[in-house]
């Protein structure tokens, strides 16, 4: 970037210079994978219950495809983390994607051959593109201004709607694509899946550059040298993380076990009322749209209003989604679609507001760290949202576990308060 190392002032002021230009390019390369991303992530999502359901014929064992995505994701997003504090973020959101993309090849081998461990197999290592598509979120808030964190954040978020609309709803048509060419309907979207994660990979690898995050912890370093009060500090020192920083994490984690468990029966309940494939691809493709269609919108409301305001609206607007489910007709479509799209607005508004408590109480020597850890968390919530949603349903009902996800989340305004009592002085 031609930065000279003999002048620590002209070297501060010269990387400030190339922080905008940086941020817009990130931004502008991590869209275009987003939306790639977000289409192989739907594509998976609206019917890994449905395939495993047919392949393990037990619809008590139709939530474990979301739980071993979820898991193979806390994985994944554990070692992109790592990576990212010694690498930067190009090389670990590349590879975290392209492996997203061979296991959602893994899973099209599977179903033609009917080998259940090979599915298994095949799901953990397909999460890796979940990890991914959530990780990509940072880099849009790496070289962010901290009054512009919360849009940084939407920008990446918000790119995914395209992918992840189109995803679900191409579901009928790539079905007749795979039963085509003699792979089983249900596998066709994870041939899409295959494709798209492994594009996005290879744009990051390629276009990702200078890296943002490499270059946000050098303009840490230059300020830290041209600062007096950090003059005797030790580069080596890194610093602890804030308290909001554990209170975004428990909203991201409290928010995803609401959304997964309520999202991976959908489609089983649907089913069981007679719903065909292609009404299930369009209810779950407004819901991964409420996902992250509003995030543009829910950037400028977490910059503007704050990050409390947005956190109890995220729980306000899970329990009601959590009623609208419970409530509805089995037959009723539109509700459905009410239910799906309330749903993936209240995990909006906890991610973003999450993700920026998150990144103000972190610096550049310790973020990548405790967001990889972080993301491993809401994985592993996610995993077990998942797997325990099957047995949920199986043992009461869809509407004890859509009601029992709505009350759940009502947890996050006590975590709001407790966060204020630990912060008074």
């Amino acid at each position: 970037m031609g930065v000279r190392k003999s002048n620590g002032s002209e070297s501060f002021v010269t990387l400030a210079s190339e922080r905008g230009r940086v941020h817009k390019r990130t931004l502008t390369v991590v869209i275009v994978s987003q939306i790639l991303g977000g289409t192989g992530l739907a594509a998976g999502v609206s019917v890994g219950a449905l395939l495993a359901e047919d392949m393990l014929g037990s619809e008590g064992l139709a939530g474990l495809p979301t739980g071993l995505f979820t898991l193979g994701s806390a994985l994944a997003a554990y070692l992109i983390g790592r990576s990212t504090q010694r690498f930067g973020r190009r090389v670990g959101l590349a590879f975290g994607f392209i492996a997203g993309g061979l296991g959602a090849l893994g899973v099209v081998v599977a179903a033609v051959i009917d080998s259940i461990p090979l599915l298994f197999l095949s799901l953990l290592i397909y999460g890796a593109g979940t990890a991914t598509n959530l990780q990509a979120r940072y880099a849009g808030s790496d070289l962010a201004l901290p009054h512009r964190r919360g849009f940084g954040t939407s920008m990446a978020m918000v790119a995914t709607t395209l992918g992840a609309v189109v995803g679900p709803n191409l579901i009928e048509p790539l079905g007749e694509l795979a039963a085509a060419v003699g792979v089983p309907v249900l596998a066709g979207p994870f041939m899409l899946a295959a494709v798209a994660y492994g594009a996005a990979g290879i744009v990051l690898f390629i276009f990702l550059r200078p890296d943002p995050y490499l270059l946000a912890k050098r303009l840490a370093a230059a300020s830290a040298d041209n600062d007096p009060s950090t003059a005797h500090t030790s580069r080596l020192t890194i610093p602890r993380v804030g308290i909001s920083a554990y209170v975004g994490a428990t909203v991201m984690v409290l928010t995803q076990i609401v959304m997964v468990a309520i999202m991976t029966m959908t489609p089983i309940h649907m089913r069981a009322h007679h719903h065909g494939i292609a009404a299930v691809g369009l209810v779950i493709g407004f819901h991964i749209g409420a996902m992250w269609l509003p995030s543009l919108i829910t950037g400028v409301l977490v910059d503007k209003l704050g990050r409390t305001p947005l956190v109890v609206a995220s729980g306000v607007t899970l329990l009601t989604a959590g009623v609208v489910a419970a409530t509805a007709p089995g037959d009723s479509l539109g509700m459905l679609i009410l239910a799906l799209v309330l749903l993936g607005i209240g995990w909006n508004f906890g991610l973003i507001s999450g993700t920026a408590l998150v990144v103000d109480a972190t610096v550049p020597a310790n973020r990548a760290r405790t967001q990889g850890t972080i993301d491993v968390l809401i994985a592993l919530s996610g995993a077990g949202g998942g797997a325990m949603s099957g047995v949920v349903m199986a043992g009461a009902s869809y509407q004890v576990l859509a009601l029992g996800g709505g009350i759940l989340s009502l947890v996050l305004i006590p975590v709001l308060l407790w966060a204020r009592r630990r912060s008074t002085p």
